[in-house]
């Protein structure tokens, strides 16, 4: 059976899930390259969800990882939501469309989803792993009774101490400078907002788990600066988004490679979440905006927006997630990006 210290050792380089732009070729693609290859499913209906595992199974022989989303359900309030639309409003009408009368709770938790939980238990990809908190414990165990190795994020101290304590193999330290959704357990907590380095060197010292650095890691030279630090294996996000098995568009990768300035910002989703500076960032931090609503509730008003903007051949509004290492993003197929992560790993 294969061990979380194992699959660490062979598999050191981490394709991070990103959900919406990790897709089973990219997965695939760096699987047989020796790295863990991932799929993002915390936006994905359980037909969905099926047909990347199957498609990806049938791309690789090796092990992937398949990350899912275990959020508190939103909190609804109205008046919030009701005082988000109309704040947007000016924003549909430049782009010829209308708010939605009524925001929804597009994504479903995965520890609500029964559903989902019964799909992986059926499928058994090699590692299962958990944002924004952890599953019930029961599925845990069922899990780990079928052999699948479990890992979960952390962006501090207390939540590695509750990811070691429910018996999950891994934990993945995500430092401020990812890009993308914070795990933070509980987005209205105090955010520590650790670095990288900072976070992995904490629970290196802290925790029994092997610990997987995530945050800013763009090249060979970062993954050496994390491994110093202690951490069994790094995870990249932002570095796999212009590979050509993503499926991030045309517009998110020219606005990716041409770099930029990103921001830790709740309001494309109502949650803590880093990416490039657009208009709908500036417009929903401008002083007189109200506050957004809960995730992912905000997130579908943004998708609503960016929908209406994007036929009209605008991406003003999308959400380009990324890290501050952005600087260093370069196209090129992940297979040949794993060889030169490698080799520009390889201590002098």
């Amino acid at each position: 059976m294969l061990t979380i210290q194992t699959l660490l050792q062979q598999r050191n380089i981490i394709q991070a899930p990103m959900a919406g732009v990790s897709t089973p070729a990219l997965a695939a693609a760096v699987s047989n390259a020796g790295g863990l290859g991932s799929l993002g499913l915390g936006a994905s209906s359980v037909a969905s969800a099926r047909e990347q595992i199957e498609q990806l199974q049938a791309l690789t022989d090796n092990p992937f990882n398949v990350n899912v989303f275990c959020h508190a359900p939103a909190q609804r309030d109205d008046a919030v939501e009701a005082a988000w639309l109309a704040y947007l409003q000016p924003l549909f009408t430049e782009q010829g469309g209308q708010a939605p009368v009524q925001l929804e709770e597009i994504y479903t938790s995965f520890n609500d989803n029964e559903p989902m939980q019964a799909l992986l238990l059926e499928l058994r990809p090699a590692v299962v792993s958990f944002h924004f908190g952890l599953p019930p414990a029961s599925f845990i165990e069922r899990l780990h009774h079928a052999g699948v190795i479990t890992l979960a994020s952390a962006t501090r101290l207390e939540e590695a101490r509750a990811i070691e304590a429910a018996g999950i193999h891994g934990v993945v330290a995500q430092g401020i400078e990812a890009g993308g959704h914070r795990g933070m357990f509980d987005p209205d907590a105090e955010d520590a907002e650790l670095t990288t380095s900072e976070l992995v060197r904490l629970l290196v010292a802290e925790c029994r788990l092997p610990v997987i650095a995530a945050g800013g890691i763009m090249d060979g030279a970062d993954i050496q600066a994390m491994q110093a630090l202690g951490a069994a294996a790094v995870q990249l996000g932002t570095a796999f988004v212009a590979c050509p098995e993503s499926a991030a568009n045309e517009a998110y990768r020219q606005r990716l490679l041409q770099g930029g300035n990103t921001r830790l910002t709740r309001t494309l989703s109502g949650r803590p979440a880093r990416g490039l500076v657009n208009r709908f960032i500036e417009h929903g931090e401008a002083a007189d905006a109200p506050v957004a609503p809960d995730y992912p509730v905000a997130y579908h008003a943004a998708k609503q927006l960016h929908g209406a903007a994007a036929a009209r051949g605008c991406h003003d509004f999308a959400a380009h997630w990324a890290g501050t290492g952005v600087q260093k993003a370069r196209a090129m197929p992940a297979a040949e990006l794993m060889e030169v992560l490698r080799q520009n790993a390889l201590p002098d």
